[in-house]
């Protein structure tokens, strides 16, 4: 069905108070779930929940919109945030279901990246794509994941 003029783009936001013994709520109504609906949708998720990281030690609880990426290295989990590093006790694939409807996705057998912190991205050698990271870090997404990324980006 054809949008009516002048419709297209429009949101309507709505807040209600609630009662003490309510919980919060979010109810999204919409004709069609597209990129930019989902986009907010991850951007709620992530900000929900935060992850809980090993440093010297020291337990840290993170925000997932903070990090960069995840790497495992050597049966170890690590998360980059811009300039830190953590250790992280979940595998990959854990924290890959984990954050599946949100803005991260797998680049490589060893690496989840958060899309909201890439910069740009270019086509690489052999099908592969070169992503360069806010921080100026620079990653590559493996030919096989290529087409996550591009699902990512609404490509």
């Amino acid at each position: 069905m054809p949008e009516k003029e002048g419709q297209a783009g429009k949101m309507k936001i709505t807040i209600q108070d609630r009662q003490d013994d309510e919980e919060d709520e979010i109810i999204i109504r919409c004709r069609h779930l597209d990129d930019r609906m989902l986009k907010m949708i991850y951007a709620l998720k992530e900000g929900q929940e935060k992850l809980t990281a090993v440093r010297e030690g020291s337990f840290v609880r993170l925000f997932p919109r903070d990090i960069y990426y995840f790497e495992a290295v050597d049966n170890k989990v690590f998360v980059y945030l811009e300039k830190d590093v953590y250790e992280c006790r979940l595998k990959l694939y854990e924290l890959e279901q984990r954050f599946e409807e949100t803005g991260f996705f797998r680049a490589t057998k060893s690496t989840i990246v958060n899309i909201s912190k890439v910069k740009s991205f270019s086509p690489a050698f052999n099908g592969r794509f070169e992503l360069l990271m806010k921080n100026g870090e620079k990653l590559i997404v493996s030919r096989q994941y290529v087409p996550g990324l591009k699902t990512k980006l609404g490509l």
